[in-house]
């Protein structure tokens, strides 16, 4: 192994890129609640500040992505579809079967150059997630609560205020509504056969309501419907977490452009079309499955150097501090204030387990969340862990307790995971 492959292992090497994404994000929030002022004055200038201001947030993660795991991405289109690319603005309807289909869709926007003003029909609930809802909320990302009754005028008005957008801007749709699993899928299509659709083998139904109306407020801003699909070789089921270690994925994204003259304007009819694209997406995957290939030409879109150069500029500017304390630290020649430090130091290190279980399908360290691995497990003062065991258990501080019950120390508990999950980690291929 070598010197920047065990660097990539390393727990403070991921502290230290979580810390860097926290605070820089946080520094971008607070630049970004200081262009307000702007909006009444001159509003396409604070979108297009805005823009850039989200890029140096998003970029980080695509930086992860493209040079710290150096995974590569392959799209398979026609030369037409590829020469349009950046140069319109379009709606994306892309499949959710993986916990990174989002970066993949973000590394695209940033080589075609709408990484910042890519936008999202989102959970209302991630409004309130710091750093990414807060980001969301000043790139004017419509959030939706998933009960139409409540939400037709919100998404509407949110939309329409997208028709005069500066920026060439990609709208990322999830139609399926959540990510698959075969549970969910199961009980998808239990709805499909009640209502008469057709059955899939790799998507969820897909949901119309938000596509149907998309289509419609975005018509005569949007030129077309880029239709994605997602896949893995070699079978993979990628993750944050192995990003954030540096596996190395190989990521293949089908691209068929539809435009939008082609979808029917009435809502019954997009519904029927957008039943008929899942239907052909699902051939696609059929297809990959069969033969390790999608159809089309293969592109491979070079990565430009601009996210790394961004992530080294705030880390730079945001580790020296740090760096030039600890080296004051050791030049004290104090050995309580050295003691002290390392214990600070070995403290956090062990704090944070970094045990690997898989539960419900998917492969968490415990302790972690299922988002933003390094930046989550940095910023986090209380969160859940998904163990193979009855409950949730909480962590607050260095507290672990069930809901309900006395809190016991992180050590004891650590133990109970450990026995009960040995088997399962014996039993089981834990993917990262």
């Amino acid at each position: 192994m070598g010197l920047l492959a065990w660097l990539k292992t390393q727990f403070v090497v991921h502290v230290l890129i979580g810390f860097v994404f926290v605070v820089s994000g946080l520094i971008i929030n607070f630049i970004q609640l200081c262009t307000l002022v702007l909006w009444p004055v001159n509003k396409q200038l604070y979108r297009r500040l805005n823009c850039r201001l989200a890029y140096s947030l998003w970029s980080q993660l695509v930086m992860l992505l493209e040079w710290w795991s150096c995974t590569d991405c392959t799209l398979f289109t026609d030369q037409a579809t590829m020469e349009r690319f950046g140069k319109e603005h379009v709606v994306i309807i892309l499949n959710h079967n993986y916990e990174i289909d989002f970066l993949c869709g973000w590394t695209m926007c940033e080589r075609f150059g709408v990484l910042g003003s890519s936008k999202v029909l989102a959970k209302r609930e991630l409004l309130y997630v710091p750093l990414i809802g807060w980001t969301w909320y000043f790139l004017e990302i419509v959030f939706c609560k998933r009960k139409w009754e409540e939400d037709r005028d919100l998404v509407i008005g949110g939309l329409r205020r997208l028709a005069d957008y500066p920026e060439y801007m990609w709208f990322l749709l999830y139609c399926e509504g959540t990510r698959f699993t075969e549970k969910k899928h199961r009980v998808s299509m239990e709805v499909a056969v009640s209502k008469g659709l057709p059955v899939l083998k790799y998507h969820l139904l897909p949901r119309t309501k938000g596509f149907t109306t998309a289509v419609q407020c975005l018509r005569g801003t949007v030129a077309a419907v880029y239709d994605v699909t997602l896949n893995f070789r070699g079978n993979k089921n990628p993750s944050l977490l192995g990003i954030l270690y540096g596996k190395k994925y190989e990521a293949d994204m089908c691209v068929r452009r539809f435009p939008l003259e082609e979808i029917p304007l009435d809502e019954k009819g997009a519904a029927q079309w957008l039943h008929k694209l899942y239907q052909e997406k699902d051939a696609l995957q059929e297809m990959y499955n069969q033969e390790g290939v999608f159809p089309g030409e293969q592109f491979k879109p070079a990565r430009r150097p601009w996210t790394l150069l961004n992530f080294l500029f705030w880390a730079t500017v945001l580790l020296s501090p740090l760096f030039s304390f600890a080296l004051g630290v050791f030049a004290s020649g104090s050995p309580l204030l050295i003691l002290t430090f390392l214990g600070f130091v070995g403290a956090v290190c062990i704090d944070f387990p970094q045990g690997k279980l898989r539960t419900s399908g998917t492969s968490w360290p415990v302790g972690l969340s299922p988002a933003l691995a390094a930046p989550v497990r940095f910023a986090s003062l209380s969160f859940s862990c998904p163990l193979p065991m009855e409950g949730t258990w909480t962590r607050s501080a260095t507290i672990w307790r069930k809901p309900g019950s006395k809190s016991v120390g992180a050590k004891s508990v650590r133990n109970d995971c450990l026995k009960m999950g040995i088997k399962a980690i014996k039993d089981r291929r834990v993917s990262t």
